[in-house]
């Protein structure tokens, strides 16, 4: 890639919070993300799904608007609004015109310090969400991935539905969405990032009004994240033609120095499209399904991959070997040369696509922000990228792939598993 690619990145801080900010001034439209620690992790087992049941009902009516006045007062001003819950963290944003900033601040806070809660709202939420929850879970996919979790992470939050089962979403209190708003939405512990036709000082009072009327304190911190449970293999039986598997291995905490190596030999073992060692051996080779995938995945500031796969059932024992066996060569041999270049020229050239929108660019400095990256992170990435060689990667490989510890659980009628 020609020249040095470069993202000007502003701290701006206002009491307690502290934001990342790139201006853009091209376009009259600001992006405004921000992120607790929690999540589903701050869930009690008997109220799996509150907390994301209570971010998808903080833009069901706040203050003395309704959900349908509520609803119009974003729509006629042109403002989107959303908050949800991850296995590890809670986030809302918002995206608006600079003309309506003032109109977002003042719902946004509206939402998250004054939800309404009405029992209809509620109820016709609930409903969706238990609808969701039996589609997502009940289907083979999501069975395998609802298996993999709880035998990865017995015990612990990560190893539970996110948003909840169809049977806790059922029965759960009113009660319960109110705790779960008021140990998540506090004045402290949040990382914030903004991007668009907005200045500093402008951004620093903005955030001042914006958060002033969450109570004090921060979110009480998740459980830490225990060892990934080699479990090896799990199948659970569902009448279905196909079986769909997830599987995967512990990973390495996001602060390794060798994360982004391994982001590296990811994609060419498993995440490049076509170009994968996965799909050229299990699809390419032998037809044995439509698509294999697997990455590196982040939760509670350490690593995980994971991947999924579909196949016939009579052809799951083959898939999985032929998916350990280029696990295992992989580790063994390392990339190629060629296969290394290509990785190298993807995200090196993949990096500034990603800067096309405000939203976006928020979305990214949020994460970055999560996992404690500096500052400089995106300007330097380039330059580790190129020290790349296919001997680091090779050594970096052995580090991280281990297929007698490739994990999976399989949902379907499998033969000769």
């Amino acid at each position: 890639m020609s020249g040095r690619f470069s993202v000007p990145i502003q701290v701006v801080r206002a009491g307690p919070v502290e934001a990342w900010l790139v201006r853009d001034d091209s376009v009259p439209v600001v992006s405004l993300s921000w992120s607790w620690d929690g999540g589903a992790a701050l869930d009690p087992a008997e109220h799996g799904g509150a907390t994301a049941l209570a971010a998808a009902l903080l833009t069901e009516g706040a203050g003395d608007l309704r959900a349908a006045a509520f609803a119009d007062a974003l729509r006629d001003e042109g403002i989107g609004l959303g908050f949800s819950a991850g296995r590890d963290s809670f986030e809302g944003g918002f995206r608006a015109l600079t003309d309506a900033l003032p109109e977002a601040v003042r719902l946004t806070r509206l939402a998250m310090t004054a939800p309404r809660l009405d029992p209809e709202a509620v109820e016709r939420v609930r409903a969706r969400a238990v609808a969701n929850a039996r589609t997502q879970l009940e289907t083979p996919r999501g069975v395998a991935g609802r298996a993999f979790w709880a035998a990865a992470y017995p015990g612990h939050p990560a190893g539970r539905p996110t948003a909840g089962t169809a049977e806790t979403l059922a029965s759960l209190p009113i009660e319960a969405i109110r705790a779960a708003l008021g140990r998540q939405l506090r004045r402290e512990g949040m990382i914030v990032a903004a991007s668009g036709a907005i200045g500093p000082d402008e951004l620093a009072r903005l955030l001042e009004t914006l958060f002033a009327g969450l109570p004090p304190g921060a979110p009480p911190a998740p459980p830490a994240l225990p060892a990934f449970a080699n479990f090896g293999q799990r199948v659970v039986q569902v009448a279905a033609p196909q079986s769909q598997v997830v599987f995967g291995q512990p990973g390495m905490p996001v602060q390794d120095a060798d994360w982004e190596a391994a982001q590296v030999v990811m994609r060419i073992l498993a995440g490049g499209g076509f170009s994968s060692r996965l799909m050229e051996a299990v699809r390419v080779q032998r037809g044995l399904t439509d698509g294999i995938s697997a990455g590196l995945d982040s939760l509670f500031r350490q690593g995980v991959i994971i991947g999924a796969v579909g196949t016939e059932n009579a052809r799951v024992a083959e898939t999985l070997s032929v998916t350990r066996e280029e696990w295992a060569r992989m580790a063994n041999e390392g990339p190629t040369q060629d296969e290394v270049e290509e990785a190298i020229a993807y995200f090196t050239g993949s990096l500034p696509l990603q800067f096309t929108d405000s939203r976006r660019i928020a979305g990214i400095l949020l994460a970055l922000r999560r996992n404690d990256r500096p500052i400089d992170w995106l300007e330097t990435r380039p330059e580790r990228l190129a020290r790349l060689n296919r001997e680091k990667l090779a050594e970096v490989s052995k580090r991280l792939l281990h297929a007698d510890a490739l994990s999976a659980a399989v949902a379907g009628e499998p033969q000769g598993l």
